[in-house]
């Protein structure tokens, strides 16, 4: 069997979009032709690799074998490019991450600029998903790396442990619960909140163990970052959760109070996913090797306004 590139492309497209003219427009194909191509691959495979539903197409057992090795296939092109292109001094590689609101906003701002530094020719890619997602999105090919916390189904994927945190209450020096020692998440929710912004993955798991509770957040302010979420806990108007590693990161210079969570979730391990360590390109490994000496206590990367990122 001889399969075209484009044509591998266009089944991938396919199986994601779910419908042949979404595939299609994504392609630059009319759906004329993109439904051709189609038919030629399942004339070629010897099988019908999708099922036309009037809701869209659905692949079939032997589409679903057919999609994981297109997506291997052209993921070798991809890296065979790369590696091409080193000798051509353009970029060598492209890399994906997919990575939950923690790793966006604190773990890779602060080592990227390493891996970044020792692979010039590289660049990347990064989209905040939800921890399942995030697996999926993995090992379907669609991110070479995946960051992600506490307990989350791998699918199968290798699973790099490189650090442990837990989500802590932030609170100004005076507030009620700052000379508790530890809080329940249901008393919390009693308090006006300062959140990271709605779409964010801690934001979203919140919402979830609230409802799952039966009391409703009452998110007065939202950020995008956790130092911002510290900076403005300080000034009273409400609490917020974060990673204990950003709240340590702030509790000198803003004077912040620091409540451990009584409730068992707070605790967050994080894994990088990867589908196989062996064919990462070099960034990726350059990745791997900063996430395993990742230090939560370091300070976050400071912007060009002297912001903290």
């Amino acid at each position: 069997m001889q399969f075209d590139l484009s044509d591998l492309r266009l089944f991938v497209a396919v199986a994601e979009e779910r419908k042949l003219t979404r595939a299609a427009a994504r392609q630059h194909l009319s759906l004329a032709a993109a439904s051709a191509r189609v038919r030629g691959l399942e004339e070629q495979a010897g099988l019908p690799l999708l099922l036309r539903e009037p809701r869209g197409m659905r692949l079939t057992p032997a589409g679903e074998a057919f999609l994981h090795h297109a997506r291997a296939i052209l993921r070798q092109v991809e890296n065979l490019r790369a590696d091409l292109q080193e000798y051509g001094g353009g970029l060598r590689g492209h890399l994906r991450i997919f990575a939950n609101t923690t790793a966006v906003s604190d773990i890779l701002p602060a080592i990227l600029p390493r891996v970044l530094a020792g692979n010039p020719r590289i660049n990347v890619e990064i989209q905040e998903k939800p921890n399942a997602d995030i697996a999926r999105g993995v090992l379907e090919g669609r991110a070479d790396i995946g960051i992600v916390s506490s307990r989350v189904d791998t699918l199968g994927l290798e699973a790099v442990h490189f650090s442990t945190d837990q989500l802590v209450l932030a609170t100004a020096a005076g507030h009620r619960f700052a000379r508790r020692k530890r809080v329940e998440f249901a008393e919390v929710l009693d308090e006006d909140l300062i959140g990271m912004y709605a779409g964010s993955t801690l934001q979203s798991f919140l919402t979830e163990v609230s409802e799952a509770l039966g009391k409703p957040m009452q998110v007065r302010v939202r950020v995008n970052s956790f130092d911002a979420v510290c900076r403005i806990v300080a000034t009273g108007v409400g609490v917020g959760v974060v990673p204990e590693s950003a709240a340590r990161r702030n509790q000198a210079s803003l004077g912040i109070a620091i409540v451990e969570l009584a409730d068992p979730w707070r605790v967050r391990e994080r894994y990088a996913l990867v589908r196989d360590t062996a064919g990462l390109p070099a960034a990726g490994l350059a990745l791997l090797d900063a996430l395993r000496g990742y230090d939560p206590r370091s300070p976050a990367p400071v912007s060009a306004r002297g912001r903290r990122k």
